[in-house]
């Protein structure tokens, strides 16, 4: 049962153990007991055996002959039994939901009475807290971030869930339903009626500042209008691309599009020992084990010159990007030569800019280039191996090689001098500006890149 503190876990525990041939452990893999509170053993496995070998706890709880063992899983429990669970198709998985302010304010009032559960309402003990606004963000960000973790997984594997949410918990036919989805042949004739509601008011009337929190779950996104959808892929690392200096422990990770041919000549002059290339994620560890001091970088170029650098490429029709012809037949671009009067570049890197925009939202259905694709993209894909220590903007790449070099306690040798180019500089103006930023919005918003000529 995946579930979270005050979603109602006990009591959903309380009716599965009610089903014949169902039994569930508790939080088998709570970080400070085993099951329930001082509790520090099952199946003969202490907590420091646990710890070392969480599987075999898991294989003793499948190991059980009697029936369908089950444990509550919450987010800060074992990560390696939250991934091992959820890649198990075998396993059944339950996942228990509450609305998210309820849960943050029970869990404040058990925390401010100590009172955790209750089967004796005549012992109640109630409170009003106070409603903290970050407080609650952290802990509605660690909820969602949980719950994403889960669907995602679910869905990559082909699997499913039976979700099932607190108000659901007193209805007979939902608990029955969930014993049919889990196979067992046993049914509820009721509720169990050992565990009570401990704070059935209404919200407002258990915190201190219901105003205050008014106002500050109204600013909340609650339906992620402000998220800007992506449809871009995911990208690799790229790790066969980066270039390090090979005696220096300074690492480039070039953005395709961005400066590239000037950085590779400025590493192989700070050292002695030229430039290190080719790289595996098993050479890679290994360049980096042997400078144990090293750093990292790549350099970011404003969106509206790398497009141009793409649009180049493109008019060029080389082995590495040959969009032309498609770009001309299937979308009617009007590409001129390289070498076209700057009217003419200018009415193509407009349709080109346009045509950007679709190709990134994943409207078009060809492959997304390095060299096209937003740094923001390359970077992400950077990160699943490593991200840089160090983002240099194009503009003061000088002044960053200079502070990569010092933390090495490197003298740099000049920096690469870096021109835009004089056709770019000729024709840009508002339309194109604009049509970047609608392309590379990620880009732009993520990076707080300005227009480029202001």
């Amino acid at each position: 049962m995946f579930a979270e503190m005050r979603t109602g876990s006990n009591f959903l525990e309380a009716n599965l153990n009610l089903l014949p041939g169902v039994m569930c452990h508790g939080e088998v893999f709570n970080p400070h007991f085993i099951g329930k509170k001082d509790n520090f053993s099952l199946f003969d496995i202490d907590m420091a055996a646990r710890d070392a070998d969480p599987h075999a706890m898991l294989a003793a709880l499948r190991a059980q002959t009697d029936g369908l063992a089950g444990f509550r899983l919450f987010h800060d429990h074992d990560a390696r039994v939250i991934a091992a669970v959820l890649a198990d198709p075998a396993c059944a998985k339950i996942i228990l939901t509450r609305n998210p302010v309820e849960s943050y304010v029970s869990l404040k009032i058990a925390q401010d009475t100590g009172q955790w559960r209750l089967t004796n309402a005549s012992k109640l003990k109630t409170a009003r807290v106070p409603f903290n606004a970050p407080e609650f963000e952290a802990h509605l960000t660690g909820l969602q971030e949980f719950q994403i973790l889960l669907m995602n997984s679910l869905q990559c594997s082909g699997q499913t869930a039976f979700y099932i949410d607190y108000e659901d918990l007193q209805d007979l036919g939902v608990l029955n339903g969930l014993a049919a989805w889990l196979g067992v042949a046993g049914r509820l004739d009721a509720v169990d009626p050992k565990l009570k509601k401990q704070n059935p008011e209404e919200i407002t009337d258990k915190v201190l500042n219901p105003a205050e929190m008014e106002a500050a779950l109204a600013r909340l996104d609650r339906f992620n209008l402000a998220r800007t959808p992506n449809f871009e892929p995911r990208r690799t690392a790229a790790i066969p691309s980066f270039v390090a200096a090979a005696d220096a422990g300074l690492l480039f990770m070039p953005v395709k599009g961005a400066p590239d041919a000037e950085l590779r000549a400025w590493l192989g002059r700070i050292g002695k020992g030229g430039v290190v290339t080719d790289f595996v994620q098993k050479t890679l560890r290994q360049w980096k084990r042997a400078n144990p001091a090293h750093r990292s970088f790549a350099v970011l170029r404003h969106p509206l010159p790398r497009a141009w650098a793409g649009y180049l490429q493109v008019l060029a029709g080389g082995d590495d990007l040959n969009l032309r012809r498609l770009l001309v037949k299937a979308y009617q671009l009007p590409l001129p030569p390289a070498d076209a009067p700057p009217e003419a570049l200018r009415e193509g890197f407009l349709a080109f800019l346009r045509w950007l925009k679709i190709y990134l939202g994943g409207q078009t259905g060809q492959k997304i280039d390095p060299a096209l694709a937003s740094q923001t993209a390359v970077l992400q894909g950077f990160a699943q191996f490593q991200g840089p220590d160090l983002l240099i903007r194009e503009e003061r790449l000088t002044e960053g090689l200079a502070f990569l070099a010092a933390e090495l306690g490197l003298v740099a040798p000049p920096g690469p001098t870096l021109a835009a180019d004089a056709r770019l500089l000729a024709i840009c103006d508002a339309e194109l500006e604009d049509a970047a930023r609608d392309a590379y919005q990620r880009d732009y918003v993520g990076y707080g890149f300005g227009r480029w000529r202001a």
